[in-house]
Order: structure tokens, then sequence, then C-alpha cells
């Protein structure tokens, strides 16, 4: 199963649409805030099931700061980041994977990607899609198979 995740994508319409194409084999693609009104321009080019978080630049009623989804059994927590302190440390972000028995954490908010695997639990932050710290405009693909999980970043 592929699971693809976005972040970040400040209304950038053009990297948006290069990001979706990126991910158009995901069963899934994953949300994770600023802006969650994006995802309307997601669905125009991806027609599979969209989750979605808000982030710390979305003011709209009624959607979550954070969810845990099972997917191909596996238990992710997804968050924007902002709520985590994710900028100076992603301890808080640990120990919250630890008390929702997480087996992927997915965040957001520093437009920097990041994959780390520590204490039996994958970290990721897919970067930017529209507004990359690091110059270079990002998704994550998430292959999960045979009971392993394999990230990897793209750059878009």
């Amino acid at each position: 199963m592929l699971v693809g995740v976005m972040s970040d994508t400040h209304m950038q319409k053009d990297y948006i649409k290069k990001g979706v194409e990126k991910l158009k084999e995901c069963e899934v693609i994953i949300h994770l805030g600023d802006n969650i009104e994006d995802v309307k321009e997601i669905e125009k080019y991806y027609y599979e099931k969209i989750i979605s978080v808000r982030g710390n630049c979305d003011y709209c009623e009624g959607a979550s700061a954070e969810k845990i989804e099972i997917i191909n059994n596996k238990k992710f927590f997804i968050t924007h980041g902002h709520n985590y302190n994710v900028k100076n440390t992603l301890l808080n972000l640990k120990y919250k994977a630890e008390e929702v028995q997480a087996d992927v954490v997915l965040f957001g908010h520093t437009h920097v990607a990041v994959t780390l695997f520590e204490e039996g639990v994958w970290i990721i932050n897919p970067g930017s899609a529209g507004m990359s710290r690091t110059y270079k405009n990002s998704v994550a693909l998430i292959e999960i198979s045979n009971e392993k999980i394999l990230p990897q970043i793209i750059l878009i």
C-alpha cells in the first residue's frame, strides 16, 4: 500500500498539482495543514481518500488539529506539529507516539523534510510542498508492505 503525505502547501497551486502528480499511485493522501483549504485543490487531481488536519495558519471550525488513523494495520498519529514545539525538539512527538502506541508519526510545520526511525516508531515530515525552507519543495511517499514501513522524501 502507498500513502502520500503533503504539508505546508500555503496556496501554492502549481506545487500542489506537482505534488499530487508524484503521489497519484497512492491509495490515500494525508495533508498536514497550512493551508487545509488546499485539500480542495488536491481534490481537483486526486480522487481517492484524503485525510487532513489543520495547522497553525488554518482557522476553520470543525477541522481536527490531530488524528489517529489505522492504515493497513499500522497506527498513524497525524498532526501539523505546532502544538508539539517541533521547531525546537521532536521529544514531545516521541512522547505522544509512545502514549498512543503509534507506528508512524506525521508532522509538518517546520517546512523541512525528515525521516527518522527511533525506538520502533517512524517520525516523518514531508517538508513543504509549497514553501520549503531548504529551497527544495517535497512530499513523502510511504510504502507499507509485509509489515514493513518504507518512507521516502520526493522532491517536486
